[in-house]
């Protein structure tokens, strides 16, 4: 297409070429020229054609005027009007290449920028566009195009980012119908979906739209339910579409008005505001190409504005960069000729003349340099008015950002930037750059704007859409469980529990919601659900409402509110009252249980008898005794009957804290046992879902119902034994019936509709087992509906402020009975409950046994053999015990065996001893003579 565009230009462009230049089939060089041309392509008598003219101008007089670029070279500039069109601004292009020119500056429409970049290509012209934004001009299809503004690309991912943090989840798009409108909103379809979001509506027009077309087309847009809308048209026609929008009463509150650099571009051109174009755009936001201000920007402008003529009110950012535009190409021609290039030109043997041919393609000429010398300008790297001049991999300028201005007043403010760095902040980019990036969501913020009809709260972008077509709402038409949903002869036409739940959501919101209710199903048996789902997703129906589950597969369809009734699946099964059994005083406790306290009593038995052995008389006997004792003590402290006395500290202790324990186990024994007799236990042969998976037995559930898709997809279970049953009169014959008499073993079905069978059942039937599966009820819309979301904030309000459990009393009342069979283990008490007090009393006797034990090794070391024999007659024997081969350890066993009083009376007589000799010895020494 572009080829034979340029094909129709060269047949026209005949007229006007230089005809002196034909037949020169050699090349023309020179190793050090005089002078070196560049061109400059644009239309001058436009909002960025003002600015730019007089900065290139100026570009070209100070690159002259320094003597370390291009020294003894001067630099000439050939301007070319390019009028605003595409075809004569591509026939200017051609006249300029007939120049010899070695690169060109502009041009600054995209559309002449696509055409004029294949003549370039051939030509091996550098272009150094300061206007053209359309992104796909990065294209590898066009090698020679070098942009030295910044691509619309990231112009729109900022708009992305801006839709993102304010929550909007659809734009309309309002474009100009060309090569530089279409590039840019297609980039933001693609910025949008990666934030889940949208452009809901494109609006395109023609370059030259009248003002009633684009009010036609607005009127169109006004129609559509979301109020944020994206404009990127061209400066000199964009003011056209917020004056319509201005008359249809689209910059009031509520709507959205985001425009790209072309706005920014148009104010910063006029030297004071007109109130009349400012009054048009009052809470639009806006963004600019972010430059950082400078010496070099601020010198720059001072020159130009004491330049300006009456033509050139005040300039934009297109200025700086076509005039570091003119200074790249200098610095990259003074490097190319540094490094010993020549500016030469070479005919193209593909370019001649056919015969009888007036077209003089030879008049067009290749640059030899061409390559060297754009490889030469994407290595540059310098700072400029605008910036920092050089490319990344991908001939984009590095570090792109943008202002983001909010129009208001007189003027505009500067609420924070953008930048491809760290996106939004209110921070200037050239700050951020010597900080780590961060992008993460909480770091994004601007400062506050003031909307369209002067309003500080973010608008919802978003309204029901004034159509005159009303929502329309698919509704079960059920069989049974009618309390949910069902068909009623008055208006709206349904009624039941859920209606009621949306009724009272879509009151809460703040804007009217026309609905149509239209009922789905046949009425004679429950609609498939799954089926109603599809057709929401299908346009068949804007939203569902009724009784329906939120499950994975729907999700991926349609999108649901907030859960409004927790559910889950549940197996109801018949059940029997369960026998009394004669062993039921056992099952308080679990065997392991039973097992510990028993040992504990038997442990504080022991350790009670060894405290009390030696200084207790009923702790003392024979060994058939003694043993009796233990037990006996043991046991009877169960219920506090003991009759022996403890003497010792250590023993008391071990006991008080025993008994403690035992008060609280039997507390706990007699509480459950009692629960256990009194409450009526029932047992079924069904005890849950893992059950009837192991069973070959059919199973129930309700038509109609994801249960079909999850018994089968999930847990494998086979066509044949799922039956279904369309209401509570089928679900009780069906479990009364049973497997054998052609019912159902067990029905599987959602809490909600169980809840009121078993009710109307006086609790004939139970549920056993666990809810196997967590799941709720939502009312179902299309993909990326605002409707979903605000209706989800309506059905919290309504839980927080009781409504939502009025409207369930009011609907879902039932008779109370236990839901499910009471389990016996369920009621058992184990170890669990109590290894905390079993921990304290297993202490307890520890630290008893220790100090005991150290009591008994201090007095043994002070009791001596000789001692023991010297007194032997006087003590009473030990009981006899089993013969211990050891003699040490068997003495220490006796040492043990004996009464704590004989021990002490042993000491004693034996520290006398000790004194009675000692004071012999010293009487039965001889005196010395005095």
């Amino acid at each position: 297409m572009k080829r034979t565009q340029l094909f129709l230009i060269l047949c026209v462009w005949l007229p006007m070429s230089v005809m002196g230049r034909s037949g020169n089939a050699g090349s023309v060089s020179s190793s050090k020229p005089s002078a070196v041309n560049i061109g400059a392509l644009f239309t001058v008598n436009s909002v960025i054609g003002r600015s730019a003219k007089p900065a290139i101008l100026a570009a070209i007089d100070d690159v002259n005027s320094d003597s370390s670029v291009l020294p003894e070279i001067k630099l000439n500039v050939i301007l070319q009007d390019t009028n605003c069109s595409g075809f004569l601004g591509t026939v200017e292009a051609l006249q300029l290449m007939e120049e010899d020119v070695v690169a060109a500056i502009g041009p600054q429409s995209s559309g002449i920028a696509h055409v004029i970049s294949h003549v370039v290509n051939e030509l091996h012209v550098p272009l150094l566009s300061f206007a053209a934004t359309d992104p796909t001009l990065a294209a590898l299809q066009y090698p020679y195009f070098v942009r030295t503004t910044q691509s619309d690309y990231f112009q729109m991912y900022a708009i992305a980012d801006l839709v993102e943090y304010y929550g909007w989840r659809e734009v309309v798009a309002i474009f100009v119908d060309d090569d530089y409108g279409r590039g840019g909103i297609s980039v933001l379809g693609d910025a949008l979906e990666k934030k889940r979001a949208k452009i809901s509506y494109k609006a395109a027009f023609t370059p030259r739209a009248s003002k009633s077309e684009i009010d036609d087309l607005l009127v169109g847009v006004n129609l559509r339910e979301s109020r944020v809308y994206v404009v990127h048209v061209n400066p000199d026609s964009g003011l056209t579409v917020f004056s319509v929008a201005k008359s249809l009463g689209m910059m009031s509150a509520g709507y959205v008005w985001i425009a790209t650099d072309w706005l920014p571009s148009l104010l910063d051109s006029s030297a004071t505001a007109d109130p009349d174009t400012m009054n048009l755009l009052q809470g639009v936001i806006a963004l600019r190409h972010h430059t950082p201000d400078g010496d070099l920007k601020k010198s720059l402008m001072s020159r130009l504005n004491n330049q300006k003529n009456k033509d050139i009110a005040n300039f934009n950012s297109y200025a700086l960069y076509a005039y570091d535009s003119v200074w790249l190409a200098a610095r990259a021609l003074d490097a190319y000729l540094k490094e010993g290039g020549n500016i030469s030109f070479s005919s193209d043997p593909t370019l001649h003349d056919s015969n009888g041919s007036r077209l003089q393609l030879a008049s067009l000429r290749t640059f030899d340099g061409g390559q060297q010398l754009l490889q030469t300008i994407l290595s540059m790297n310098f700072t400029g008015v605008s910036g920092q001049i050089q490319f990344d991999s991908d001939k984009n300028l590095v570090h792109p950002a943008y202002d983001v201005l909010n129009i208001g007043g007189t003027g505009f403010r500067k609420i924070g930037y953008w930048s491809n760095y760290s996106h939004l902040s209110v921070i200037p980019p050239e700050i951020l750059y010597t900080r780590p990036p961060n992008t993460s969501t909480a770091s994004q913020h601007v400062y506050s704007v003031i909307w369209p009809g002067e309003t500080a709260a973010p608008p919802r972008g978003w309204v029901f859409p004034n159509n005159g077509k009303p929502l329309r709402i698919g509704v079960p038409n059920r069989v049974g469980y009618k309390q949910f949903v069902a068909k009623d002869n008055g208006p709206p036409g349904v009624r039941g529990f859920c209606i009621d739940v949306f009724e009272a959501a879509i009151n809460l919101l703040p804007y009217p919601v026309p609905r149509l209710y239209m009922l789905y199903g046949d009425g004679k048996r429950n609609p498939v659900f799954n089926d109603l789902v599809a057709e929401v997703a299908a346009d068949k129906f804007d939203a569902a409402v009724g009784d329906i589950t939120i499950v994975t597969n729907r999700t991926k369809i349609v999108d649901f509110t907030q859960p409004y009734m927790e559910s889950g699946l549940v197996v109801v099964a018949p059940v029997k009252q369960k026998k009394s059994s004669p062993w039921a005083f056992l099952k308080p406790f679990n065997a392991l249980m039973w097992c510990v306290t028993g040992a504990f009593f038997l442990l504080v038995g022991a350790v009670v008898w060894i405290l009390e052995h030696r200084i207790n008389r009923e702790f003392r006997g024979p060994p058939s005794q003694q043993l009796i004792t233990i037990f006996w003590f043991s046991f009877s402290t169960m219920f506090f009957s003991h009759r022996e006395n403890t003497m010792s500290t250590l023993g008391r202790m071990v006991l008080i804290i025993w008994l403690f324990v035992v008060l609280i186990i039997n507390s706990s024994y007699t509480a459950s046992l009692t629960s256990i007799l009194t409450v009526q236990q029932l047992t079924s042969r069904i005890e849950g879902i893992d059950t009837l998976v192991s069973s070959s037995e059919p199973i129930g559930i309700q038509d109609g119902s994801f249960a079909w898709n999850y018994l089968i997809d999930e847990l494998n279970i086979a066509e044949s034994r799922i039956v279904k049953l369309k209401n509570p009169d089928e679900y009780s014959s069906a479990l009364r019936k049973g497997p054998r008499g052609g019912g159902v073993a067990a029905i599987v079905d959602e809490l909600p509709y169980i809840e009121l069978f078993l009710s109307s059942t006086n609790c004939e039937f139970r549920t056993v087992g666990p809810e196997f599966t967590k799941s709720g009820w939502g009312f179902a819309f299309q993909r990326d509906s605002p409707l979903a979301v605000e209706l989800s904030t309506a059905i919290l309000q309504l839980s927080e402020n009781g409504d939502l459990q009025k409207i369930h009393n009011k609907w879902l009342t039932h008779n109370e009975c236990s839901m499910q069979i009471n389990q016996v283990d369920s009621t058992q008490l184990s170890l669990q409950s109590f290894w905390g007090l079993f921990l304290i009393s297993g202490v307890a006797c520890s630290i008893a046994l220790i100090v005991f034990s150290f009591r008994v090794l201090c007095q043994y070391r002070r009791f001596s053999p000789e001692a023991e024999q010297g007194d032997v007659g006087e003590i009473e024997p030990a009981e006899p015990r089993r013969t211990i081969r050891n003699p040490s350890l068997k003495k220490l066993f006796d040492f043990v065996d004996r009464k704590e009083d004989e021990i002490k009376e042993i000491l004693r007589r034996k520290s006398g001893d000790s004194k009675r000799q000692a004071t012999h010895s010293s009487d039965g020494q001889p005196h010395s003579p005095s």
